[in-house]
């Protein structure tokens, strides 16, 4: 077999996403999964700006939010009283909102767009070993041994690949225990937006889904619900103790399970590459884990695409796990701090929680970063060690190297393919830069010369020539005001090798 390949193990909403990139992009690989059919359960189901934004470069957003509910705020709640209200319509995206949908319309999603690109799932294959050279990796599967470039564990929280690695997560293992339940239901609270309960018991979230259907995450306390498997009545107890105006009718999904916080030390490690839960598990407060794993694997696509064609260098890979293991150490850290703030037992503690609450509102900059956070549009790579700026200094609000490049006047369209783009903004001297640095990287990297002052406005270059160079990935990779076409070469030449 090919040592070019990649075997993507897990066809979850991670590996499906790894697997469209690679496929899009003509990048030989095999997609394994050890369950014979997906799965019923409908798990993870929102997808953020950021997440979206990734869908319409794969090619998938419309699928998506036509599944799915929209929501466009959050409530936050406590003692019968509103403390805050975050609108989402303003965060820096074309998709300024939240899409909520189950995990299996979201997996559905992805395999039809993975079948359309002419890839496939193969189940049930399993991995039960590896072995790793400096050429490639040898994969025991349940079909038989065979040979890759490299592997990715998309296999979750207990994932076989971590296990053959001889890795684990590091973290905490006490977990919270939290009640999920995807009901059909009657409720009067406004069914735009997410609402959030803080509650002396634990924090109680009520997330609105298509049609009639909700979701309920509620934090239990230790003795709650240890005799039985949860059920209907049970949902509607705890909506009545802690919502407001909740009726359940009728069930889809109920379950009950220990939150731990943990994440792998590396998630390179040679040839082969951890993402998802494979490499971090947190609490579902936020939304954030699905949607963090997938960016794991749009992350490493791209990468792992320009590997198998001889042209990535080793910090190219390197820069997978330095870009993406702070941003999952973030996400950790705010759902802890989030699940925390919601199970404060004190008084005082509680006002505090809750006039801080209202300031979220009233108070412009918190409020607007609370709902970037929240679609993880402000997630950037500043510190990363393949991005880099020349130049004058990036004025507050413009794009430097490292952050997403925002879409002005539709740029988003602009920027769909699978190669890096040397953006010129300005008059010819920009745009003789641009194409001078895509002749230095034939077929790697694209030129796109724009005189629109509202993109220069936006990008913070208004009256100069400019060079930006945007990655596959959306993130800017080089910036350089005036035009540095040999800053530019340099940067890409720490990552792309000669052909």
């Amino acid at each position: 077999m090919s040592s070019e390949r990649v075997l993507v193990v897990g066809a979850g909403p991670v590996g499906l996403t790894l697997a469209c990139e690679l496929a899009r992009r003509g990048t030989p690989f095999r997609l394994i999964d050890r369950a014979p059919a997906p799965t019923d359960q409908s798990r993870a189901i929102v997808v953020h700006a950021r997440s979206l934004e990734m869908l319409d470069t794969m090619g998938a957003v419309d699928a998506v939010i036509a599944a799915a509910a929209r929501m466009d705020r959050i409530f936050a709640h406590a003692g019968g009283d509103e403390l805050a209200r975050i609108e989402l319509g303003d965060v820096d995206s074309p998709y300024p909102f939240t899409a909520s949908l189950a995990q299996t319309e979201t997996e559905r999603v992805l395999r039809e767009r993975l079948t359309a690109l002419g890839g496939a799932v193969e189940r049930p294959v399993e991995l039960t070993g590896l072995d790793q050279d400096e050429s490639g990796v040898s994969a025991r599967l349940g079909d038989g041994d065979e040979r890759y470039g490299w592997v990715v564990g998309c296999d979750g929280a207990r994932s076989g690949v971590r296990a053959a690695l001889d890795t684990k997560l590091e973290g905490s293992f006490k977990g919270e225990r939290f009640l999920l339940a995807d009901v059909e239901a009657d409720y009067t609270q406004d069914r735009s937006g997410l609402h959030i309960y803080f509650d002396p018991a634990g924090p109680f979230m009520l997330f609105p889904m298509p049609g009639s259907r909700i979701r309920i995450i509620a934090q239990l306390d230790e003795n709650a619900l240890t005799d039985a498997e949860p059920v209907v009545d049970d949902v509607q107890a705890m909506a009545d103790a802690r919502g407001e105006g909740i009726r359940v009718s009728g069930a889809h999904w109920i379950a009950v399970f220990e939150v731990h916080h943990g994440q792998v030390e590396a998630y390179r490690h040679g040839r082969v590459f951890l993402a998802g839960d494979a490499a971090h598990i947190h609490s579902p407060a936020g939304g954030q884990g699905m949607n963090t794993g997938m960016q794991d694997a749009f992350n490493l696509a791209w990468k792992l695409d320009l590997a198998a064609r001889g042209r990535a260098t080793e910090a190219l890979l390197d820069s997978y796990d330095a870009e993406r293991h702070p941003v999952a150490a973030r996400v950790i850290k705010g759902s802890t701090a989030l699940t925390r703030a919601g199970t404060v037992r004190n008084p005082v503690a509680q006002e505090l929680r809750n006039h801080a609450a209202g300031l979220v509102s009233h108070i412009g900059p918190i409020h607007r970063r609370a709902a970037a956070e929240t679609e993880e549009t402000g997630i950037a790579y500043p510190d990363s060690p393949i991005v880099a700026n020349a130049g004058r200094r990036t004025p507050r609000g413009a794009p430097g190297a490292g952050d997403h490049a925002p879409s002005v006047l539709g740029l988003h369209e602009r920027l769909r393919g699978t190669s890096h783009v040397a953006l010129a903004l300005g008059g010819p001297a920009a745009a003789a830069a641009a194409n001078e640095l895509a002749a230095a990287f034939p077929g790697l990297v694209e030129p796109l010369a724009l005189d629109e002052p509202a993109v220069a406005e936006r990008y913070g270059v208004e009256g100069q020539d400019a060079l930006f160079v945007i990655r596959p990935d959306g993130y800017v990779a080089f910036r350089s005001a005036p035009a540095d076409v040999e800053a530019a070469r340099a940067c890409l030449e720490r990552v792309l090798t000669p052909a």
